[in-house]
């Protein structure tokens, strides 16, 4: 754990007004982010960038979500006028998901501020590298301004097979990778080949064991169904349940933290996840505590059983050190599997591109041990933590 302060926590925006404003003086700057961009004090960044006189902040882009963070997952996100500002903002989500040359010919820097959860899933970082291949065409620079990974350093689960790449996950990384966005900009354009003129402004006073709570930063949703850090904690595993017919706990205030179907018993649920993982009270999933619930998700984005009360599980960290949410994810998957009979189904193509392969889903369907379904991890693991060796900004 660092010695430093919570207090001394700043995100990237406030390091390049503070001391690196060289990189956007007297240049026109672009800017990716959403209601997750925001200085130290909860001043969102295009604030902060508009109100500096150095530059001059021209144009907008919006992500998956929105500028706002509050469209639904997929929904196609138009493009439109900041009414604060009068900027264009730019859908990155909609007809195009990179910049186009026609977006950027206003732009002399693009920069990237938008707080990432650490799961290869979560799209964010997909529209920074693709903004990264769009900036290096355009023959401009790219700022990546960065913030602590909220789940911190840890690396866990499946590297993605290349061959099952989507936007979802471009590269092969795991699902947890442990890096920040910035390091992970680092890592496409060092081991992945991205060209683009890269810049990236840490976040100072953060180490890779350090969790967002121990930040003092402000926690901002940066989508409707990322709550929490508690949700965060859990979402590179429970994510996994998308490419099934099961509930994630959208349209309840825990998504991601439970899970259920109407044709599930949360407590027969629990006791096979034990028979998985070998052992009573889940002796072979450390750090977390299982335990049975009902939940009846209201108005859910993703419209499972909205207004049904469903049987099902909810999931809580009980040591951060020892959690491993992916490996958890597939005993509940395991079980729910064997529970379900002829209820189940899969999304196959969305699971397998979570999942990064078809491999796990395979397993699941075979009902395989744990151990085997899992058993490719670790050496894969360890093979990219050697990758990103050089691209690490933080100490661990």
């Amino acid at each position: 754990m660092s010695d430093a302060p919570a207090s001394t926590v700043r995100p990237g925006i406030d390091v390049l007004l503070a001391d690196s404003s060289h990189l956007i003086d007297g240049r026109r700057v672009g800017l990716i982010t959403n209601r997750s961009g925001v200085g130290r004090d909860g001043t969102s960044s295009i604030d902060l960038l508009h109100g500096y006189t150095g530059a001059e902040l021209a144009a907008l882009f919006a992500p998956e979500h929105g500028i706002r963070g509050t469209e639904a997952e997929g929904s196609a996100i138009e493009d439109a006028t900041d009414e604060a500002t009068g900027l264009p903002i730019y859908s990155l989500y909609g007809e195009t998901r990179a910049p186009t040359p026609e977006m950027l010919a206003s732009v002399d820097v693009l920069a990237f501020d938008i707080q990432d959860i650490g799961a290869r899933y979560y799209t964010y970082v997909s529209t920074m590298a693709l903004a990264m291949e769009a900036a290096g065409r355009a023959g401009i620079p790219m700022i990546v301004l960065d913030r602590p990974n909220p789940i911190g350093g840890l690396t866990q689960g499946p590297v993605l097979d290349p061959a099952f790449a989507t936007f979802v996950g471009l590269y092969p990384v795991p699902v947890r990778h442990g890096l920040t966005a910035g390091e992970l900009a680092r890592l496409y354009r060092g081991a992945f080949g991205v060209e683009v003129a890269l810049h990236v402004v840490p976040a100072a006073g953060w180490s890779a064991e350090r969790w967002f709570d121990e930040t003092a930063l402000p926690w901002i949703a940066p989508s409707l169904n990322m709550p929490s850090l508690e949700s965060a904690a859990h979402y590179p595993g429970t994510c996994l349940f998308e490419g099934t017919n099961l509930s994630v706990g959208r349209g309840t205030p825990t998504a991601f933290q439970v899970l259920g179907a109407p044709w599930l018993d949360g407590d027969a649920w629990v006791a096979e996840i034990e028979s998985v993982a070998g052992g009573t009270g889940v002796a072979g999933l450390p750090g977390v505590e299982i335990r049975a619930v009902t939940f009846t998700p209201e108005s859910p984005s993703d419209g499972r059983f909205g207004g049904e009360e469903i049987g099902g599980i909810r999931l809580t960290v009980t040591d951060r050190s020892t959690y491993d949410p992916v490996r958890t994810a597939v005993a509940a998957l395991l079980a729910a599997r064997r529970l379900s009979g002829d209820a189940w189904e899969w999304r196959v193509r969305h699971f397998d591109r979570l999942a990064g392969s078809d491999r796990l889903r395979l397993a699941i369907d075979r009902g395989a041990p744990l151990e085997e379904a899992t058993s490719e991890w670790a050496a894969d693991v360890a093979a990219f933590e050697a990758l990103r060796r050089p691209y690490l900004l933080y100490s661990r």
